[in-house]
């Protein structure tokens, strides 16, 4: 999934912005690392999902018997099957 650099920097803000309201935390940290920190780990997750969807991607279009239309259920099936077992083979 793609997400632009001020949508993550939005959701990160959003998150600490939570974070500040929170009686009950107490932070060593500068707000604007943690901040930071969030907004890398957003990104390295979502680097993920891409590095998944296109093995899932490959592995369809591989098929030599017959190509899958995109969009239809059986695409749908199997895009789904081979996303799932990238996060099973990778441990994640």
């Amino acid at each position: 999934m793609k997400l632009s650099r001020e949508k993550v920097n939005h959701i990160s803000k959003l998150i600490v912005r939570d974070f500040e309201n929170r009686e009950e935390i107490d932070y060593k940290e500068d707000l604007n690392d943690v901040r930071l920190e969030v907004a890398r780990v957003i990104n390295e997750e979502l680097k993920i999902d891409d590095k998944a969807d296109a093995e899932a991607r490959r592995i369809i279009d591989s098929y030599t018997t017959r190509k899958l239309r995109e969009g239809t259920d059986e695409w749908e099936i199997m895009y789904q099957k081979h996303y799932d077992e990238f996060f099973k083979k990778h441990g994640i």
